[in-house]
């Protein structure tokens, strides 16, 4: 099987994550729960992706309607005008917290370089770390070839540096499987002070993978996550190394 790194330098295994999908599910609040079984999506490479930019609107907020209120600010240079608290830096990291069907447990994140392997277990990778929020994101791939060997899988969005600002970056975290629709998930609830969000949970139910929305945010960092989901790691402090 060719590894999913052949994909990520254009080899010959890019034709399966061709992701020219049809239509999108959004999984929503009232549309909570989707299985990839019933979409003939249950095998071969899944593919989930986070992408985020800053709103607009935290920007066009100081410009829009402000000449009625501070009409002094025509005057100033249009740098000047975008910078202040809506200019903040956020670094959103996309990570998966994972149980195999024999018990061991673990994460795929950024944070400590623990970036897994596709093809060996836990049969997750993370592509990369994207600190700027680039057009491309940050991606996890999971082999669900490898299915059987999996119980549940976490895939969660923290916040490693910067202000805490869910509330103000356009995040989307999007799965592509080989076949089937692809499957989004907006995080579009105001949480301003929120560090860490469980975003979908896929789980093996006695063969079936389902997916669920959860979109819930925490104001800590993983181990809350883990103690909301009881996952039972152990967590200590971890740092990047400067870009």
């Amino acid at each position: 099987m060719a590894k999913v790194w052949d994909f990520l330098r254009g080899g010959s295994s890019q034709p399966q994550f061709d992701m020219g999908n049809a239509h999108t599910v959004t999984l929503t609040k009232r549309r909570q729960v989707v299985s990839l079984n019933h979409q003939g999506s249950a095998s071969g490479n899944l593919r989930v992706n986070l992408t985020w930019s800053m709103r607009t609107s935290d920007i066009n907020d100081r410009t829009t309607g402000g000449f009625l209120t501070r009409p002094l600010n025509l005057f100033k240079p249009e740098l000047v005008q975008a910078q202040g608290p809506a200019m903040v830096n956020v670094d959103l990291d996309l990570a998966c917290m994972y149980e195999m069907a024999d018990g061991t447990k673990g994460v795929v994140q950024p944070l400590g370089d623990f970036l897994g392997n596709f093809n060996e277990p836990p049969y997750i990778q993370l592509s990369g770390d994207d600190r700027f929020g680039s057009g491309t994101g940050e991606t996890v791939y999971i082999n669900l070839d490898k299915k059987d060997k999996f119980a549940r899988l976490l895939v969660f969005v923290y916040i490693y540096d910067g202000t805490p600002a869910f509330d103000r970056t356009h995040a989307v975290v999007t799965l592509y499987p080989s076949s089937g629709p692809r499957i989004e998930i907006p995080l579009t609830e105001r949480a301003p002070q929120a560090r860490s969000c469980a975003v979908v949970l896929i789980e093996n139910r006695k063969g079936e993978l389902t997916v669920r929305r959860e979109v819930k945010y925490v104001y800590g960092f993983q181990s809350e996550l883990d103690r909301l989901y009881g996952w039972g790691l152990q967590w200590g402090r971890g740092y990047k190394t400067k870009a």
